[in-house]
């Protein structure tokens, strides 16, 4: 995933030292994040913090999530790499990224064209190749893809959205943060025989989840 001329390695390896110490312990993930190139996600004002384990501005009220959240978000998933995974809130790429690097195929929805477009150029310039874009509403996934193996949403809802229940795999598995703007509970959904079964992970901030089944704009 990264070029010649990359000069981040050691910032790379710091950060995946400090996800391993903050307890991560998923060698696929880890890897996952020593070889994506975090730089290409951020905007250019801010590249000097690509590797903080903090999160950033990216534009349009958005933010590219601290890693260690993104990090506890795929070692909670359990990706093994054979997955079609569906992600809810593209932003700046660097999560549809990582996931690319976890998973067979990822299918990602941002609600921003500006912010999809800036993705798809990072990606392309990341060399990641095993993921598919549609600017639209996240709420209702992507039913033409789905079953999906995981979905994760990376923005904070109200309620479980029921299309993305319903496109979830009866063996899948969804993260999802549910609660208020400004305060949610990171959550694990599971569709079982008898519907669908949340178990919390823990407390969460994410930007608010927008559209049919989430928060108006």
């Amino acid at each position: 995933m990264t070029g010649s001329r990359d000069t981040y390695g050691g910032y790379r390896t710091r950060l995946v030292e400090q996800l391993r110490a903050q307890g991560i312990r998923d060698l696929a993930v880890l890897r996952a994040f020593a070889a994506t190139p975090r730089h290409l996600f951020v905007p250019e004002a801010v590249r000097h913090r690509a590797y903080e384990d903090a999160a950033l501005p990216i534009g349009a009220g958005q933010t590219i999530s601290q890693p260690f959240t993104q990090a506890r978000y795929l070692e909670t998933l359990g990706l093994k790499g054979n997955e079609r995974v569906l992600e809810i809130g593209t932003g700046s790429g660097y999560q549809t990224a990582l996931l690319a690097a976890l998973a067979e195929q990822v299918f990602t929805i941002e609600r921003v064209r500006s912010l999809a477009e800036t993705a798809q150029a990072a990606l392309r310039a990341a060399g990641v190749t095993n993921v598919s874009v549609l600017v639209g509403d996240g709420t209702l996934g992507w039913s033409a893809y789905a079953p999906y193996h995981a979905i994760l949403v990376a923005a904070g809802g109200p309620e479980l959205p029921p299309p993305l229940v319903q496109q979830l795999a009866p063996d899948g598995r969804m993260i999802i943060p549910l609660g208020t703007k400004g305060k949610q509970v990171l959550s694990l959904v599971r569709v079982t025989p008898m519907g669908a079964h949340v178990t919390p992970i823990g407390d969460a901030r994410f930007v608010p989840l927008v559209g049919e089944h989430g928060f108006d704009a």
